[in-house]
């Protein structure tokens, strides 16, 4: 597309050097997903907590686990709502603007992460309810987070580098999950050293101190802090141009904004705005032929890709604590007091995640740019491929004590090629490849479609991964096809994943309205009117 084809204000931000306003604008749409991050997977470290506490059985000769339904409940809800939250909340971004609907979301994640903490009941039951109706609208909130911060980290970025800079911001997942692993490490550590409990086997009651209720309490509402701290930056931001300008179709408003945050003077063209707004181009809705024709493929490859990445990296993520139990990383929890086994499973997760999460993030920022979307995405589904058969087949072989870490390395692989490959730029691509007016609902469409794979991992591997053998799983759970054929069955999942990827385009290095053809054909009809 020849330059003269584009907004002057659009063209302005499509060859903006990388300047402070760039790095403000992933910090603040990065804590978002901090916050998310931490949120959705912190409460994988204290179900077995949870079930210690709440379903310890008097007499009994091991410690209380979750039912199996409470258990599914507990870890998905949240999961539910974030699907909920991700359709409608992108809808109402397209609707309303990025802006807008940016701070509803963060408020609601922060009264939600406090109200989870705060979850009351005089039964276990009673808890539970209450905990689980909390996280289902904590997810909501959580859910409008991602259409919001990709479409606004997009529209404000350089196309040179905005790969790199929509990634940044989905990179703060990874250091969200290891804020989780962090704070629940401080959190037992303190009450194990205050209150020195025996283990199970040594005294069961003693064992689960009463205060050991406020461990899980305080995690789950410290996400509302980083949330919290960037509202009002949040509020501070103008809205996106391209919302501004191609949809709200308020040209001066567009100009004015970003001649501020660019500090270079910017023509506002009314004449150009109004009549692209106008045009055959700009009218057609989400569910037409003419969408379907244009755009069609691409959304099946953005929400088919999204899907099947998510029902593997979910899975690994909440079930991950069982396999390090399964192995014998994590102790027997009768050799164990209630806190030390929050403490142990918080250690397993923050070494995969400094190990293996947080690094495959960075890497995807640093190359995307370079190596190019559909390469990153295509070479990470292979390698998670490759190494979650590794695990699968010989996993009895990795579950002999003298191969503990060969397994750890093999499963540390799995994360990092998820992050440096679909996990990132399944985020990246749907913000970047579709117009404006409805960019935002067909990143949400794609995120819900990932969040149904989700939901997929997080109940479905919970009951699949059980053990046949009834010493192996927990008490009340049925039998499942074991961990050995779930890692099987991800792993076709992952090669799945390599074959939709071919319904992907590659959006390396073109501007917005190119990738999405919104103002050249504008252009084509515009000369021929005359």
């Amino acid at each position: 597309m020849a330059k003269g084809q584009q907004l002057e204000v659009l063209n302005a931000l499509d060859v903006a050097k990388t300047q402070w306003y760039h790095f403000t604008t992933i910090v603040i749409a990065g804590m978002g997903f901090f916050t998310d991050a931490y949120d959705l997977f912190c409460i994988s470290l204290l179900t077995k907590l949870l079930g210690r506490l709440y379903y310890t059985d008097p007499g009994s000769t091991r410690p209380g686990a979750l039912p199996i339904n409470i258990a599914a409940a507990v870890s998905g809800v949240a999961l539910c709502g974030t699907l909920a939250g991700q359709l409608f909340f992108g809808w109402l971004g397209d609707k309303m603007g990025r802006k807008k609907v940016y701070g509803i979301t963060l408020v609601l994640m922060v009264a939600t992460s406090i109200a989870s903490g705060l979850s009351f009941g005089s039964s276990a039951k009673g808890v539970m309810t209450t905990l689980c109706f909390f996280r289902f609208w904590l997810g909501f909130g959580v859910g409008g987070d991602y259409p919001l911060s990709a479409t606004i980290m997009s529209e404000y970025a350089n196309k040179k580098t905005r790969g790199s800079f929509i990634a940044a911001v989905f990179a703060m997942q990874g250091m969200g999950i290891l804020a989780g692993g962090i704070v629940s490490l401080i959190v037992s550590a303190g009450f194990e050293s205050k209150f020195k409990p025996p283990t199970w086997n040594e005294d069961p009651v003693a064992s689960m101190p009463p205060e050991s209720d406020y461990i899980w309490r305080i995690v789950l509402m410290f996400g509302a802090i980083p949330a919290a701290m960037t509202y009002y930056w949040r509020m501070q931001m103008p809205e996106t141009a391209r919302y501004t300008a191609l949809v709200a179709k308020n040209a001066k408003q567009a100009a004015a904004d970003m001649s501020r945050v660019l500090k270079v003077n910017i023509e506002a063209e009314e004449e150009r705005v109004e009549h692209i707004a106008k045009s055959e181009q700009n009218q057609f809705g989400l569910f037409t032929r003419e969408f379907a024709r244009k755009y069609g493929i691409r959304l099946i490859g953005t929400t088919s890709t999204w899907f099947l990445l998510d029902i593997a990296f979910y899975s690994q993520n909440l079930f991950q604590k069982d396999l390090f139990s399964s192995i014998g990383w994590i102790p027997p929890a009768g050799e164990m007091n209630a806190i030390r086994e929050v403490y142990m499973v918080a250690r397993a997760q923050t070494l995969i995640a400094l190990c293996g999460t947080v690094p495959g993030y960075w890497f995807t920022v640093a190359f995307i740019d370079v190596i190019g979307r559909w390469w990153i995405q295509m070479m990470g589904f292979f390698f998670m491929t490759v190494f979650m058969f590794a695990i699968a087949f010989p996993y009895n072989h990795w579950q002999q004590k003298e191969n503990r870490i060969g397994f750890i390395l093999m499963y540390g692989l799995t994360f990092f090629f998820a992050n440096f490959g679909p996990n990132a730029t399944t985020f990246v691509v749907p913000a970047e490849v579709f117009p404006a007016r409805l960019r935002s609902t067909c990143h949400g469409i794609s995120a819900a479609t990932g969040k149904a794979g989700a939901i997929v991992g997080a109940f479905g591997f919970v009951y699949a991964s059980q053990e046949k053998d009834p010493a192996k799983r927990d008490h009340g759970y049925p039998a499942g096809i074991g961990k050995k054929n779930s890692l099987i069955v991800l792993g076709v999942i992952n090669f799945l994943g390599m074959v939709c990827t071919l319904f992907v385009p590659e959006s390396k290095g073109k501007s917005l309205e190119e990738l999405a053809g919104e103002i050249e054909e504008v252009e084509d009809d515009h000369r021929r009117s005359f």
